[in-house]
């Protein structure tokens, strides 16, 4: 019996095995990346996270004494806390409140925002950069300056604005419990007006000029271009304006704060901010803590339902 050698391999079908990689190894720019992050990290752990954390784990829980001069002991309350600032009036109605206050303020104002835009944007404007800068100035105001400004103008017996309608027969009340939101939602408006409207310019200067040439050349008007070109290009910033504008406002504090000063129609728990933080004043953390988490729920209820409704418009 002959032993049959086995058939010579080609040489096109020969293959050189391929070295085993070494293991790779961190490259320098990674490590440097995590170390020019550690501390924003650790500041982002610290103030943000950990409040967050603090903030739900307080909301579960009471303070409780033995008796009237006893030490107070912290037990596990359940949901009583969400129970029972869901049973305030005070805190419902300054839920509600606020939801007014979004559905009027929040339109108004990022339709001036886009008018502003538009208009520094046109080739009509000069004086571009004085007027951005005359537009965003209101931001840079503190937020108390601007409210206790504002509260100088609206004073019945100092407003510069009663003195001008004086002679026609007007004395409006701004400090006055039916329009006393609205002049809140003023203060609100010139603040962040041209926060917003910095926003939407930015957006608007990344369009390629080409865009607006070849409209021209189709006959399209200054108008058709802004409402059919460039409005709909800035629609994703128009988004990121409205949601910034919708955590704003349930966290709106600092003027009412104010003007609860010199109103008498701005109660303790005029916002939901307000409320939360008369608890927690009044050493009641745990509902001040259930309060401030059911605020931080509806602001992502109502962001991620804003979110769903225009992505597809918006071509997110």
């Amino acid at each position: 019996m002959t032993a049959v050698s086995p058939a010579p391999v080609p040489l096109k079908t020969r293959r050189n095995p391929l070295p085993a990689r070494a293991p790779r190894r961190r490259r320098p720019a990674t490590r440097a990346a995590w170390v020019l992050l550690a501390p924003f990290l650790l500041g982002f752990a610290i103030f943000y996270v950990a409040p967050i954390v603090v903030a739900v784990v307080k909301s579960f829980s009471t303070v409780t004494r033995t008796s009237t001069y006893g030490r107070p002991r912290e037990v596990f309350a359940g949901l009583g806390n969400y129970a029972a600032a869901l049973a305030d009036r005070g805190f419902t109605a300054s839920l509600g409140r606020v939801l007014l206050f979004g559905v009027i303020q929040i339109p108004v104002m990022l339709g001036l925002a886009l008018i502003l835009a538009l208009a520094l944007d046109s080739a009509v404007v000069r004086l571009r950069r004085f007027f951005r800068l005359a537009f965003f100035l209101p931001y840079a105001v503190p937020g108390v300056i601007a409210a206790v400004m504002w509260g100088f103008f609206y004073a019945p017996n100092l407003s510069p604005i009663n003195q001008l309608l004086g002679p026609l027969g007007l004395h409006p009340d701004l400090l006055s419990g039916n329009v006393i939101l609205y002049s809140i939602a003023n203060i609100v408006t010139w603040t962040f007006t041209g926060y917003n409207m910095l926003i939407l310019y930015s957006s608007l200067q990344a369009i390629p000029p080409q865009l607006y040439e070849a409209a021209r050349l189709d006959g399209a008007s200054g108008w058709a271009i802004a409402w059919r070109i460039k409005v709909p290009i800035i629609a994703p910033s128009l988004v990121l304006t409205a949601v910034f504008s919708i955590i704003g406002t349930f966290q709106l504090f600092t003027e009412p704060q104010v003007m609860a000063g010199v109103s008498t129609a701005v109660s303790s728990s005029y916002t939901p901010s307000m409320a939360s933080y008369a608890q927690i004043s009044a050493q009641n953390y745990g509902l001040g803590a259930a309060m401030s988490v059911i605020v931080t729920l509806v602001i992502v209820v109502l962001s991620a339902v804003f979110f769903r409704i225009t992505r597809k418009r918006a071509a997110l």
